[in-house]
């Protein structure tokens, strides 16, 4: 499996931006897949995650309602919508696929991460 996002710049706060992340490889389609994020000085963090059907999402709490995440199976990609943007939603994302979302932290699959940078 191989990811590659896009979608990163820079926006003022209150903006919005789209991230993408197309997936190459059989199984792509039937992985959970998802975002995190890693800001300067700080750990990466679960940002949102979708299971293999669309079905379920999940958000971490600093970004519930103003992101949204979904996935096309048909073109293996899977997208971020972020809305609202604040100045703390600075960093380099990344996206992950794995076969549940509880392991996703230590999938073996990484997208090579894309800057978002929110200007106040």
């Amino acid at each position: 499996v191989q990811l590659q996002a896009s979608g990163g710049g820079l926006v003022q706060a209150g903006g919005s931006l789209r991230l993408s992340c197309a997936g190459s490889g059989p199984t792509v389609s039937k992985l959970a897949m998802g975002w995190f994020r890693q800001a300067p000085g700080k750990e990466r963090e679960f940002v949102a995650a979708v299971i293999w059907s669309g079905k379920n999402t999940y958000y971490a709490d600093s970004v519930r309602g103003r992101f949204t995440i979904s996935r096309d199976n048909a073109n293996n990609t899977v997208y971020l919508q972020m809305n609202s943007l604040k100045p703390e939603d600075t960093a380099v994302y990344y996206c992950t696929a794995a076969m549940t979302i509880s392991i996703m932290k230590g999938s073996s699959y990484w997208g090579q991460g894309t800057q978002v940078t929110v200007s106040s």
